[in-house]
């Protein structure tokens, strides 16, 4: 570490812990409070089979998934950050997410959905590919940072029109309440075999944003000043776009739309790390998954006549919470 330079180490243990605390508080809350003796005796495989039922098939995978999506969404929000040098940026500016959403709504519009439960996340996984696939292309072709913003911009307009459309002609109301409920966002009744369909995506898009984490440092000199000192900037932009589209393929398969944290955790982490992009890639998977996994006891335990939807809560948490920091960079410059 260079002198002056603020060590991350406290903010990941820091993090790491309380996103581990987390699961487990996870598991213990919900409908029904467990005793932690008896979410341990689950975990172990020494419970009774009605606590593992509930613990390790029921809660575990669905705090699991949320920490995941958390995560990628963090994760990738960090990194168009640091390449866009935009504060704004997040997963859906490139318009990825809201392909990969009409992927999952063109399966439901069209029944896909009712003939296999792999349906649905396919499709998603799909659009995001198709999504990433124009972007990466767009990516190669334009020299700016603002055009490749502008084309996400235009594709997510058109994702978002053609979802409206679907929509708009739905055959039937379960059709119609269906793709509503999707593009609400929720991890209720994952299970492990989700997680396990989506988690190549997730693990090679998180690998790749990873490997161009260097490049996001030298990016903060600016592009001209970044190309001079050796990063080719075509390449930088097209492993951001691949990592972001695979991570946020593989959230959207899992939970459906959930948006804001891929803005706020960023924001948060800059701080701790000198306001260093590279650096700030792990801090902001584990600070969004936390925040995901909260969220979502959170969903748990609100009496509701129905259960409040993960998208929702984390809108509701996410909006203030970035407007509030949006004021604080503004009096910070001020």
């Amino acid at each position: 570490m260079r002198p002056g330079r603020t060590s991350a180490f406290p903010a990941l243990a820091g993090l790491t812990l309380a996103s581990m605390a987390a699961l487990f508080a996870a598991c213990l809350l919900g409908s029904t409070p467990m005793e932690a003796e008896r979410v341990l005796a689950a975990l172990l495989g020494r419970g009774g089979a009605g606590d593992q039922l509930v613990v390790v098939h029921i809660r575990l995978p669905r705090a699991l998934t949320a920490f995941a999506v958390g995560a990628a969404l963090g994760a990738s929000g960090a990194a168009l950050q640091g390449l866009l040098r935009n504060p704004l940026a997040e997963p859906g500016v490139l318009g990825v997410s809201a392909v990969a959403s009409l992927g999952a709504t063109g399966a439901l519009y069209y029944g896909f959905a009712a003939l296999s439960a792999w349906a649905m996340p396919t499709a998603a996984i799909a659009g995001a590919l198709a999504g990433t696939g124009l972007i990466a292309l767009a990516a190669l072709r334009t020299a700016s940072a603002v055009t490749l913003i502008l084309i996400g911009v235009g594709l997510s307009s058109f994702a978002g029109a053609a979802m409206n459309l679907l929509m708009n002609l739905a055959p039937n109301p379960f059709s119609l309440a269906d793709m509503v409920n999707w593009m609400l966002g929720s991890v209720a009744n994952r299970s492990f075999l989700d997680l396990a369909f989506a988690a190549p995506f997730l693990v090679v898009g998180l690998v790749i944003l990873f490997t161009a984490r260097r490049g996001l440092s030298a990016l903060t000199l600016g592009e001209e000043a970044a190309s001079g000192v050796g990063l080719n900037l075509a390449r930088q932009r097209l492993l951001v776009v691949l990592g972001t589209g695979f991570a946020t393929g593989a959230a959207v398969a899992l939970a459906g739309v959930i948006g804001f944290v891929g803005i706020v955790a960023p924001h948060i982490v800059r701080p701790l790390v000198d306001h260093d992009p590279a650096r700030s890639l792990l801090p902001s998977a584990l600070l969004a998954g936390l925040i995901l996994v909260l969220a979502d006891i959170g969903v748990r335990l609100v009496p509701t006549v129905s259960e409040l939807k993960l998208g929702v809560v984390a809108a509701l948490i996410g909006a203030p919470a970035f407007i509030w920091i949006a004021m604080q960079r503004r009096t910070v410059h001020d």
